[in-house]
């Protein structure tokens, strides 16, 4: 081979090589070249949110596309095809044009970025934020373990990781153009979908869980569309629903339009539904699944009905006769693992009373924390939990506690946790109870950003089950964060 040629070929190889490099794939990272040089040049600097300063600039480290997802002490700075509910776009923003303005102004003592520069970040998160290679986090396995939490105030589901325990995406959810209010949830038993129902809307949303996408609306009336005269062909207040085991139907109850409906779950239709039930909340099925009981939140008493919605008995939960003047007020049910017991948080006495099934009575009663409310059980460590939502006094300067209940001879313990906590969840395989907080009064924690929601941001906190300790993290939610479910 001649030198000439040799030259050549030499010529060639670094001229590609060269051309190569010139594209930038990886000029950032694995951040795509447009915001690489955005994040790498105006954030991820020294004593910012590079690798070597991130811990004091809120923990959030943003010196790879990798690490960026890794949240910050907060939670989740950014949210995969959301920049709405994104606070890093917040905090970066300076344009009115442009939406949500927080302070501090980030680069922090720096110039702001420009208008082209804050739209090519919403932009690209609202395209799911992905890598130089077009990964989007999160998307890459359809069994994920996952929670739900719904956000009363802002109409939206927050889906959580369980590995990380972030915010990973926000799912509008509702009929309406705002205001639907979604306030209970639940994911079928089989993991594969999740449903959603409203206080101000009529009807209960279908999602597959894989992806989290929309499939449809589900009836929860003869008449949707308000054209009818009864009442109860267009009930709101849809506060709680059961699902059955095989995951077909779901029984759903309307506070305070006292009425109740069966839905085919698979066919997306109602089945039946029957009114005068008073002022119900708490539902629950017995173990063979051919009996209701609905707790009747104004009173002190429970009701008992065919699942054909036949034969209803009014139950008295304490000695005397019925009344429905606040005495007890049950709020939440739920079937414990000897399926005869069913364990009620009474709000206003404070208590949660055991109701026997086959003898028909309550033969246990409970002293609570003030204002107990939702109600779960861990099949891992046999224990109830129940949120005491407004309770200050077990704890100084606590507002809400958690209270633990042993299964079997049903102890007792407690912990304070969070601020105006509601929502439960258990998440067996990790091991931890997530606690949400309203924080719905101006007296609670300041939120770490503003909402795109009227109202102040809430938050999540964990309890370790195994040591029942309160985990020195939490993470920001959007408002009024209200009642979680944890996919199986």
């Amino acid at each position: 081979m001649s030198s000439h040629f040799k030259y050549l070929v030499l010529f060639i190889f670094f001229g590609l090589f060269s051309c190569t490099k010139d594209v930038g794939k990886v000029q950032f990272g694995d951040y795509p070249n447009e915001i690489g040089s955005i994040v790498k040049n105006k954030c991820a600097v020294s004593g910012c949110h590079n690798t070597a300063s991130y811990k004091a600039a809120g923990n959030f480290n943003l010196e790879s596309w990798s690490a960026m997802f890794g949240g910050s002490s907060s939670g989740s700075p950014l949210i995969p095809f959301n920049s709405k509910f994104s606070s890093l776009c917040y905090f970066v923003n300076t344009y009115p044009d442009l939406g949500t303005q927080n302070l501090p102004i980030m680069p922090l003592n720096g110039t702001p970025l420009s208008h082209d520069e804050v739209s090519i970040i919403k932009n690209w998160i609202d395209n799911g934020a992905p890598d130089n290679k077009g990964n989007i986090r999160w998307a890459d396995d359809p069994k994920r373990k996952k929670l739900y939490a719904v956000n009363q105030g802002c109409d939206v589901v927050t889906v959580l990781d369980s590995e990380t325990q972030l915010p990973i995406r926000y799912i509008h959810v509702g009929n309406l153009a705002s205001g639907n209010t979604p306030h209970h949830l639940k994911i079928s038993p089989d993991g594969a979908y999740w449903y959603v129902v409203f206080i101000k809307s009529n009807i209960m949303q279908k999602f597959r869980c894989s992806d989290d996408t929309y499939i449809g609306d589900i009836p929860l009336t003869k008449v949707a569309d308000g054209s009818s005269t009864d009442p109860l062909d267009d009930a709101q207040n849809w506060n709680t629903f059961v699902i059955t085991k095989n995951g077909k139907i779901a029984y759903c109850v309307s506070w305070p339009d006292g009425k109740i409906a069966a839905v085919d779950l698979e066919n997306r239709k109602l089945i039946h539904s029957l009114g005068g039930q008073g002022v119900p909340h708490g539902i629950v099925l017995n173990a063979t699944e051919d009996k209701i009981y609905l707790a009747s939140q104004t009173g002190n008493f429970i009701t008992q009905l065919d699942t054909s919605f036949t034969n209803p008995k009014e139950i008295i939960l304490e000695t005397g006769p019925k009344n429905a003047m606040s005495s007890l007020d049950p709020h939440d049910m739920i079937l414990a693992p000897n399926q005869q017991d069913i364990l009620i948080t009474c709000q206003t006495s404070n208590e949660i009373r055991v109701f026997n099934i086959p003898t028909n009575s309550v033969t246990l009663v409970l002293k609570a924390g003030e204002y107990p409310q939702e109600i779960v059980y861990s099949k891992g460590t046999h224990e109830f939990f129940v949120t005491c939502t407004n309770d200050t006094k077990m704890f100084p300067n606590s507002n809400g506690v958690i209270m633990r209940i042993k299964d079997g001879g049903y102890g007792i313990d407690a912990v304070a946790c969070g601020f105006q906590p509601h929502g439960l969840a258990v998440d067996e395989n990790k091991k931890l109870l997530y606690v949400l907080s309203r924080n719905i009064s101006a007296n609670g924690p300041l939120p770490h950003h503003t909402s795109q929601c009227s109202g102040r941001n809430g938050f999540v906190s964990f309890i370790d089950l195994n040591t029942f300790k309160v985990l020195p993290k939490r993470y920001e939610l959007s408002v009024d964060p209200y009642f979680i479910y944890s996919r199986p």
